[in-house]
């Protein structure tokens, strides 16, 4: 089992990087610029359009009647490029973001405070597994519904892979470095012989680090797991219709409401893995601004 994160060709990265930071440039002709959306040509820097994020950012356009600003969207290698080149240049950048996410330990970045609402406060990442799970795999249903941990845990796994390590030795590097934790989630669970469990997943690198991490758990329990990775939509659906046996991105109760309402009924809310996660708007530390309503400038 190895899940690799599907990237966009550097060439194509480092093209929409430069096309989406150099909307920075954007100035008066004295050099300085009117307003932060005129130094980012009013346009925030987004990920795949299907995004629960991207959903909860035009509606964030709406609330504060931002009628001149436009989301871009891309992936979210994109996004990451282009902040990257911007913070490099100390420019001017507004991007979607979400933490746990690994540029929040390598930028210094903030959150525009959002005092509408429009993105919700602090967010949960659920297990969502399809019905009939506990019945057919019990023993990988109270792995997934004793799976639980920290922000700073998944920050271990997501900045190895960010730094070049193979996702599925990045996971095995946790694992061993933490096995207190893995003992709780599997303590009085039986082993199985070759059992299959299939996940489905987004090219998050939130994700990829809990599902390589929860793949390899359940492997060493003699599961045998495959994985797929698919957009938002396809993941909620494959478990919804039972084409797939679990997901570990179900970000509620804003990112993924339209889903989880779309087929309610229709999937088992197996637990909360992590608690405290949050979405919203990014900027790095550098700039002068600190709420949404100040776009309004």
């Amino acid at each position: 089992m190895t899940i690799k994160k599907k990237v966009l060709g550097l060439g194509a990265v480092a093209l929409l990087a430069v096309g989406l930071a150099a909307c920075g440039d954007d100035k008066k002709e004295d050099g300085v610029a009117d307003s932060v959306g005129d130094s980012v040509d009013y346009k925030i820097t987004g990920i795949d359009p299907g995004a629960g994020i991207m959903e909860a950012t035009d509606r964030a356009l709406a609330d504060y009647e931002l009628d001149k600003w436009e989301v871009v969207s891309g992936s979210g290698a994109a996004m990451t490029a282009a902040l990257q080149r911007a913070y490099d240049k100390e420019e001017p950048i507004i991007v979607t973001g979400w933490s746990p996410h690994w540029k929040f330990a390598k930028f210094k970045l903030k959150y525009l405070e959002d005092p509408e609402g429009s993105f919700g406060g602090a967010e949960e990442i659920h297990t969502i597994g399809r019905l009939g799970l506990e019945e057919d795999s019990p023993e990988a249903y109270e792995i997934l519904a004793n799976f639980k941990w920290t922000e700073e845990d998944m920050a271990e796994v997501m900045v190895e892979i960010i730094d070049g390590e193979d996702p599925e030795v990045a996971a095995q590097n946790w694992i061993d470095a933490n096995e207190d934790k893995v003992a709780v989630w599997t303590d009085g669970v039986d082993k199985v012989d070759g059992d299959e469990i299939k996940f489905v997943y987004v090219a998050w690198d939130s994700t990829i680090a809990s599902t390589n991490v929860i793949s390899l758990v359940l492997e060493d329990m003699g599961y045998k797991v495959t994985t797929s990775q698919v957009e938002a939509g396809p993941m909620w659906t494959a478990v919804a219709d039972g084409s797939a046996d679990v997901l570990l991105a179900g970000w509620l109760p804003v990112t993924h409401k339209t889903y989880a309402e779309k087929f309610e009924g229709k999937y088992d809310d197996i637990g909360t893995s992590m608690e405290g996660v949050k979405i919203g708007l990014v900027v790095p530390s550098y700039m002068d601004i600190d709420s949404i309503e100040d776009l309004k400038e």
